[in-house]
């Protein structure tokens, strides 16, 4: 296996509006952590208050090799109310684009991260029809603002887990526990990124667009037996399959991959004995999945793949250097069988609010004090930055 990546391969740092701008208060999300019964370790608060601080976090993340950053946009500063939109909060995501681009980095927008504004949840949210409509209205007027400083152009962040943790688990607003619910913001989710496509195409005919997917390795054990095989294939058509298919004359799919989940005959199995946990998110510590998932996103969409989110949640930093090295093993193997793998975007480029859980789980690999906002690059952000100036795994 060849150490270094193709030609044009790509290699970014991901963040999302709620987890780093501070402040968002006019989302479902800020509502949700700030309910009185809410399942939400802490508020978001000012986060890393990258609403003010993002020209410093784009010059240092150029600084250590990056050529692209993955960042989403707030729709509810765009679209406070139905119908008003803030030329203020556009110009200053005009501004984010231009900063990347002055040190030469691409922006990679995503249009949706999780949040809605409060006023489409108190319409109904994803469980209304009219939210395919308002979403791809909302993403044709951004593009018209900003499309001609867009690199690439990523709708909607993992539709399967926002419908599955919020009208499912009930962990992720509205805080539903309904299959049919979800069934029905699935379908709406679907709608809305295919509607999100055309919009943006009409405005920038030229910009890539695709939408990104949380995806997990799902295995049966034992692997040959009917019912163990039957529940994963069952689980993996109900939380990908069913999104992934619906792809068509998408440029990219967006693959963003963390561990695995193992499924026996009487249904989902915990971590296998022996195999390390990952602190607070409680999966296990399986890089080998992002390579399992570029192939079955490839094999079932046909499309190019992006990786636009792997990392690990740690304190210790030399097990996320471990982590990210064996999940670009992964990646390496996939382009030597030919598979078209554009690039890597590891999250998170800062420790950042991890929606329910908080800010105890770190992802970044840039440590932020919360009481002074200083930044400091972690041993594992040098390393990939040298992985990212070399395209090739190094030492």
């Amino acid at each position: 296996m060849t150490t270094s990546f193709p030609d044009g391969f790509t290699w970014g740092t991901a963040t999302a509006a709620h987890q780093v701008e501070g402040n968002t208060t006019n989302n479902d999300w800020w509502d949700w952590e700030h309910r009185p019964d809410t399942v939400c370790a802490e508020p978001a608060g000012d986060a890393c208050d990258q609403y003010h601080r993002y020209e410093a976090d784009i010059a240092l993340l150029a600084a250590l090799g990056f050529d692209n950053y993955r960042f989403s946009l707030e729709w509810s500063r765009i679209e406070p109310e139905e119908g008003h939109i803030s030329v203020a909060a556009l110009d200053h995501y005009r501004r984010v684009c231009a900063a990347c681009l002055a040190h030469g980095v691409t922006p990679v927008v995503t249009y949706h991260h999780f949040t809605t504004p409060r006023w489409a949840a108190a319409a109904g949210g994803w469980g209304d029809p009219a939210i395919v409509d308002r979403f791809a209205r909302y993403c044709e007027v951004a593009t018209e603002h900003l499309g001609d400083l867009i690199g690439r152009a990523c709708t909607i962040n993992e539709p399967n887990i926002v419908a599955f943790m919020g009208f499912v688990m009930g962990l992720f607003p509205p805080g539903a526990t309904d299959l049919a619910q979800f069934e029905v913001a699935a379908e709406h989710f679907s709608l809305a990124h295919t509607r999100a496509v055309e919009a943006i195409r009409n405005v920038e005919p030229s910009l890539p667009c695709g939408i990104t997917m949380a995806m997990a390795d799902y295995q049966a054990d034992p692997p040959d037996d009917p019912a163990a095989v039957r529940n994963r294939d069952d689980a993996l058509r109900l939380m990908e399959d069913r999104f992934l298919e619906r792809l068509e004359g998408d440029d990219f799919v967006g693959v963003q991959t963390y561990s695995r989940h193992r499924f026996g005959p009487d249904g989902m199995l915990g971590a296998e004995p022996g195999v390390e946990e990952v602190p607070h998110m409680g999966y296990e510590f399986w890089p080998e999945a992002l390579e399992a998932t570029i192939r079955h996103a490839a094999a079932t969409t046909g499309l190019p793949v992006l990786v636009t989110e792997n990392g690990l949640c740690t304190d210790d930093d030399a097990r996320r250097v471990e982590y990210v090295r064996r999940a670009l093993e992964g990646v390496l193997r996939c382009c030597d069988d030919g598979i078209e793998v554009r690039g890597y975007t590891y999250w998170s480029l800062l420790d950042n609010f991890e929606w329910a859980f908080g800010y105890a789980p770190r992802f970044g690999i840039v440590e932020v004090d919360r009481s002074t906002q200083r930044r400091t690059v972690k041993p594992s952000g040098e390393w990939l930055g040298r992985v990212a100036q070399a395209n090739a795994l190094v030492d």
